[in-house]
């Protein structure tokens, strides 16, 4: 019955059907009517996640529904991707919105009813596959944005391009190095292209933001990220005789030290923080032979150019000379990542009051930069684009810790994933409406 509802109200706005801003009423009553169905998309990708360019069954879903709502699909881009582009009835500019589609692998713990019981080997270990960074979400609250703006195809002054994104975790080589992939190919294959995007927007949801509230910040949003990998070459000996060996294990533990002063004493932290972490070592067999070798990697992680090339100097600085001093040589690999999330200032300022329209100033909230990660830097290269937060912390933890994004633990509220919903499609027909010839707009 809901169907009939909506029409009669659009042909009683005579001209001003063509308002695009007047089709938000009809939006917020949708996204409402539909909620079961995102959550219920939700846990459906959560139950079975997959790996970066390995998304095939997700994929499949995604595509099998845009195709559903009449919309021109692509599949296959940047290996694993679809695309969707949905022409509005009406000449305007086209707008991209973008999910990411992979899990990561993390071992799921606790008791939901749709948990991960999915296993692979990652790395040569066995692990599980988790949606532990809520691209599951993402994908859901896309998928439904999608359904309703093809309801309002012809009421819609544009056209938008649904891009569902793999590996934004990342696909990476056996030192590190990056494998071209994700944001970055999707790019190289023109995914921006046919037709043109102007403007691109994204969401992230966040484990330990509130529910119903909406994070931003204009610019440098979220940092830029590169893999470190040092190998350690010493000379192996009898545990009992370590003077006739250099102990790579030793050396490595200085290195670790020593990397740490690289953010205390060469980083100005007040106006460009950095962060460099080292999140493995391994080294050695048995407990009585000092080994030969030993190895580390870790995380890199800036907001300027500047201070990205100060960082990768000084690690390699560091490293190189302290396995000189004990006689050790390491060998530094720094393969280039992410580029910083930066959001487009004049778009932030041109579109934030659709944001405030829908929740209000006081859950619409200015967000320190994020040490976190994101390769929607790759379409913001090439475009305007506005990467904004929404708050997804569980109900049942609003004064107690939570478990952080990557991690077993980690669980969001579905109850925010309509205010998503929201969002996304509120700044599609506002950006629309903008952008259509004042004479239009204002006719009576």
């Amino acid at each position: 019955m809901k169907a009939f509802i909506y029409l009669p109200a659009l042909l009683l706005l005579g001209p001003l059907a063509f308002s695009q801003a007047s089709l938000k009423p009809i939006i917020n009553q949708k996204a409402k009517a539909m909620e079961s169905k995102t959550i219920s998309w939700r846990r459906d990708f959560h139950e079975h996640p997959e790996l970066g360019n390995n998304e095939v069954r997700t994929a499949g879903i995604i595509a099998a529904h845009l195709r559903s709502l009449g919309i021109e699909v692509q599949e296959k881009v940047a290996k694993t991707g679809v695309v969707g582009i949905l022409k509005g009835a009406k000449p305007g500019p086209v707008v991209a919105l973008r999910a990411d589609m992979d899990g990561l692998p993390v071992t799921e713990r606790g008791d939901l009813p749709f948990k991960s019981t999915v296993t692979t080997e990652y790395n040569g270990q066995k692990t599980g596959i988790m949606h532990a960074c809520g691209h599951d979400s993402h994908m859901a609250i896309l998928m439904s944005v999608a359904e309703i703006l093809a309801s309002e195809k012809a009421n819609l002054a544009g056209t938008v391009k649904f891009i569902f994104q793999p590996a934004e975790e990342g696909v990476y080589g056996a030192r590190g190095e990056k494998i071209v992939s994700g944001a970055e190919l999707m790019v190289q294959e023109g995914v921006l292209e046919n037709p043109k995007v102007d403007a691109i927007f994204g969401l992230h949801i966040m484990a330990e933001a509130a529910t119903g509230t909406i994070q931003y910040r204009p610019g440098a949003t979220m940092a830029a990220v590169d893999e470190l990998d040092i190998q350690v070459k010493g000379k192996q000996a009898h545990g009992a005789y370590p003077w006739q060996g250099i102990d790579p294990i030793v050396i490595s533990s200085q290195i670790i030290l020593g990397l740490q002063t690289i953010v205390s004493r060469n980083v100005n932290l007040p106006e460009d923080p950095a962060i460099v972490t080292v999140g493995a070592i391994h080294s050695g067999i048995r407990y009585n032979i000092i080994p030969e070798s030993a190895s580390m990697i870790g995380t890199i992680r800036t907001f300027g150019t500047e201070q990205r090339k100060l960082v990768h100097q000084r690690i390699m600085d560091i490293a190189t000379n302290i396995a000189k001093s004990g006689g050790a040589v390491a060998d530094v690999h720094i393969g280039t990542g992410y580029p910083a999330t930066i959001n487009d200032v004049n778009l932030v300022d041109k579109m934030l009051p659709s944001l405030i329209e829908l929740n209000g100033r006081d859950k619409v909230l200015l967000k320190p930069a994020h040490t976190g990660a994101e390769d929607f830097s790759f379409f913001q290269e090439k475009i305007p684009g506005f990467f904004f937060f929404l708050g997804g912390r569980p109900l049942d933890k609003l004064n107690v810790p939570v478990a952080s994004h990557h991690t077993p633990d980690f669980q969001i509220d579905e109850s925010g994933f309509q205010l998503g919903v929201k969002a996304l499609s509120h700044l599609v027909v506002d950006y629309f409406e903008q952008a259509m010839p004042v004479a239009k707009k204002s006719k009576k």
